[in-house]
């Protein structure tokens, strides 16, 4: 099985930083965009992973970087062979123990005070497919023209019931969550030759909404193509897309 992957992450029309950044595979991606294939033959695992950070200034690129750097690293050490049950409790452990560092880096240095970053990331290991989520970005999923939001986001509008998105978010990595949580799909049976999955950023689903990302993807649209959707309708936020087509 291959994945062709291909990834953007953007600064948007009115904010002056980029907080969000995208890993994939080796690259850690901000203000850039790349495209490549991945033949899962050749890898043992394999990960995706976006963060949006907050936080102000500079605080909200720090810890969306040291979130995906220490997740990265965590991830190629694990040992080989756990079974679905023992890599889910391993990224639990980490969750807490990521979430302690980001919390006592905010304690030591004032300016990092209440940083905090959302996660979302769609892993290959150990021959599982796995995605995963903290916070209000999302992961879809496109099979036969339909669209799917497979994550649920931490926010208070979907706490209350409602569907429109809300950017008060509930959970995330740091911000002053002491007790974080992480969603974890174990999804191999649902990854099947032709499926799109895309990890994003509230700044793209805040400024287009699913029935049109839906039909762009279905006419072939690319992540610059999405990304450039979003700052027509205003660009708002911080702009990341990730798009992964199993072949």
């Amino acid at each position: 099985m291959k994945l062709q992957v291909s990834a953007v992450s953007h600064v948007g029309c009115v904010r002056h930083n980029n907080e969000d950044m995208i890993l994939a595979g080796e690259r850690y991606l901000r203000n850039e965009s790349i495209d490549f294939e991945v033949d899962l033959g050749n890898h043992q695992r394999y990960l995706l992973a976006l963060a949006d950070g907050m936080g102000g200034h500079n605080s909200g690129e720090v810890a969306s970087q040291d979130v995906l750097a220490n997740l990265h690293y965590f991830f190629y050490d694990l040992p080989q062979g756990l079974n679905v049950g023992d890599f889910n409790e391993a990224i639990f452990e980490w969750l807490d123990s990521i979430n302690n560092i980001i919390d006592s880096k905010g304690h030591s240095e004032p300016r990092y005070y209440n940083m905090g970053t959302t996660l979302v990331a769609f892993a290959y290991f150990n021959n599982d497919f796995y995605w995963m989520n903290c916070g209000d970005s999302r992961v879809y999923h496109l099979r036969d023209g339909q669209l799917r939001q497979l994550s649920t986001d931490h926010s208070l509008n979907n706490l209350m019931g409602e569907s429109e998105h809300s950017n008060i978010i509930t959970n995330c990595i740091g911000g002053g969550c002491k007790t974080s949580y992480i969603d974890m799909v174990t999804c191999t049976a649902d990854v099947h030759p032709g499926d799109l999955f895309m990890l994003c950023s509230d700044g793209l689903t805040d400024m287009v909404g699913d029935a049109e990302i839906e039909e762009k993807l279905n006419n072939g649209a690319t992540v610059q193509q999405l990304c450039d959707a979003a700052m027509e309708a205003g660009g708002y936020d911080n702009i990341s897309i990730c798009l992964i087509k199993v072949v």
